[in-house]
């Protein structure tokens, strides 16, 4: 699935806020963790990765084994 500029906006917008963990907002945003950290870095959104961010992270990663 392609994610849309609009869903990444949005994905942003929501962990920059404190809204969404960072597995979440890329899962929203329809990227892999790693490259949403790269969007995050390009919008000027410090990472705030946290044990939920990680724990999370690696359930998606399980998911997708």
């Amino acid at each position: 699935m392609a994610s849309s500029s609009a869903q990444v906006l949005l994905a942003v917008e929501r962990y920059r806020k404190g809204e969404a963990s960072l597995g979440r907002a890329a899962e929203s945003a329809g990227l892999p963790v790693g490259q949403m950290m790269t969007v995050l870095t390009e919008f000027g959104v410090r990472s705030r990765i946290e044990q939920e961010d990680y724990r999370q992270s690696v359930e998606n990663l399980a998911r997708v084994w």
